[in-house]
């Protein structure tokens, strides 16, 4: 499927309908995704990125329906990684002599992938690259997710091409945010922002402020996934500067694990602890052993506060509750709260180990947290609605 944007400007991608797990098994695609690709045509011809290799056959020879390659002048490689990329071997065996436009870290990043020294233009912010009545200008964009990554911006059109930023993995043969469900739309715009951007919270402020600066009008935002912003597209933008800002909802959300259910029961107890004191509050509960863990992730981003439980396996915890904590780590969530609680029968390390893990992530804890032993009697029952009691009146204070 090829359609035009306008007159001159085709999306020339594919969408992947099957895809369920993206970055090897790191991500869920509930939904599938797209390559978005695109081809201007002025008095020169650019091709802004190609496709996933598996797709490659397809995409070039789709793309030779849509024009004789060899009247590709030019190739804009805003992102090195094979999402973006994949298609480039098969595409310049046709064309091996086309300058491709990337930043420094874009061509040693091409070059380590594919090994192959094709015909690299460096960039920087604020190159231009002129087709005729229109220019493409380069705007840098490192750690968005990449340190090769860049934006470019098309004038006459006002068309921001925004790489991985403002992306979603969302397939729709609609393809424009006016058309697909609203829910699943921004439900997905969260979770990729959630799970991929969020340690780059102060780059995207930072990379917004400067286009923004540059005060320049954007008519339209192309992502490399998802759907294209086309109404009011500055909504995403807006959107982007409130989730970089240490973005939360008033939501408390509960992880555990549970050997045999006493850790549950906690968690359960505690919720209603928490909304016997805050009726206004969303609590949400996840066992990540059978929970989505990258949706788990976007209701953590969602939170204002997190209490994590376990039960003591072996003087540490469970191994689904420390997978997760590896990525929770590494994303460096700003400005949450958290509490430790969980169940154990002889040593009762759990509860240390997950305040360690919290501080490790960032999180600011609220209190030692809560150790009770084997199943919960009608004490320790009540010692876990107190204790969400008081966690409940701390944060609505």
């Amino acid at each position: 499927m090829h359609f035009a944007i306008k007159k001159h400007i085709h999306w020339v991608g594919k969408i992947d309908w099957e895809l369920r797990h993206f970055h090897g098994q790191e991500y869920t695609t509930h939904r599938g995704s797209s390559y978005n690709a695109y081809l201007v045509k002025d008095e020169k011809t650019v091709l802004i990125d190609t496709v996933w290799f598996p797709f490659s056959h397809e995409f070039v020879e789709n793309l030779k329906k849509e024009i004789p390659l060899d009247q590709i002048d030019y190739i804009i490689a805003n992102h090195a990684e094979p999402d973006h990329s994949g298609a480039l071997p098969e595409l310049m065996q046709c064309i091996p002599d086309t300058p491709i436009y990337c930043t420094a870290n874009g061509a040693k990043f091409l070059k380590g992938h594919y090994h192959q020294d094709w015909n690299f233009q460096v960039v920087k912010t604020g190159d231009k690259l002129n087709i005729g009545t229109r220019d493409l200008i380069f705007i840098e964009a490192p750690m968005l997710h990449w340190p090769d990554s860049m934006f470019c911006y098309l004038t006459e059109d006002n068309i921001l091409f925004s790489n991985d930023g403002f992306g979603q993995h969302l397939a729709s043969e609609l393809m424009y945010n006016d058309l697909v469900d609203q829910g699943e739309l921004f439900q997905e715009a969260i979770k990729y922002y959630a799970n991929i951007l969020t340690p780059f919270s102060a780059q995207v402020t930072r990379k917004i402020k400067e286009v923004v600066d540059l005060n320049v009008p954007v008519n339209m935002i192309c992502p490399s996934h998802g759907v294209i912003w086309r109404k009011d597209p500055m909504q995403i933008v807006d959107t982007y500067v409130k989730w970089a800002d240490a973005y939360a909802e008033n939501q408390i959300t509960l992880i555990y694990d549970t050997m045999w259910e006493s850790t549950r029961k906690m968690a359960e107890t505690i919720a209603k602890g928490i909304l016997s004191a805050d009726s206004s509050i969303t609590v949400k509960l996840f066992n990540v052993s059978t929970s989505d863990k990258n949706d788990v992730i976007t209701e953590i981003f969602k939170s204002k506060a997190v209490l994590a439980g376990s039960p003591t396996v072996n003087k540490g915890i469970l191994s689904s509750l420390a997978g997760l904590f590896e990525e929770v780590i590494g994303l460096r969530f700003k400005g949450k709260k958290a509490a430790a609680f969980g169940s154990y029968g002889w040593s009762g390390e759990s509860v240390k180990v997950i305040s360690d893990k919290l501080e490790q992530g960032g999180f600011e804890l609220l209190n030692e947290g809560l150790r009770e032993k084997w199943n919960p009697n009608s004490q320790a029952v009540e010692n876990c609605f107190n204790f969400g009691k008081s966690i409940g009146e701390t944060l609505k204070s």
